[in-house]
């Protein structure tokens, strides 16, 4: 039986509660693995280069790094990696700044049970 490869995904966000409930979306789709999880944005960059994860759902406002400015640095370290943000912040000057680093996606949390799934497949299509 042939196994088709699975999609690597590391979730940064400083709320433990909440990359947990990614965690159980996710579970939807066992063709997509769970590699990593990371509290702040610095140890977002570590993992993320550590593993070189095929997506990263990365939220904005966290300590030590913000999303913004670890997605910087994750950029040019692994630029085969798509970078999709999770985040409560809604203000349009900072998704415009997410979008301008290079993010596929900028989902509210809001929105994460409706959205998530159909953001990572159409970032992998990218």
């Amino acid at each position: 039986m042939l196994r088709t490869p699975q999609t690597t995904v590391l979730v940064v966000d400083d709320s433990k509660d909440w990359r947990l409930q990614i965690r159980q979306i996710l579970q939807a789709r066992p063709q997509w693995k769970i590699v990593a999880e990371a509290g702040d944005g610095a140890e977002a960059v570590r993992k993320a280069t550590d593993l070189q994860p095929d997506i990263i759902l990365l939220d904005i406002g966290m300590p030590h790094l913000n999303g913004i400015e670890a997605s910087k640095i994750i950029h040019q370290k692994c630029p085969q990696s798509k970078i999709l943000f999770v985040t409560q912040d809604g203000d349009a000057d900072i998704r415009n700044a997410a979008l301008q680093v290079g993010a596929l996606a900028y989902l509210l949390k809001t929105n994460v049970g409706t959205e998530l799934l159909d953001a990572i497949t159409n970032a992998l299509h990218r």
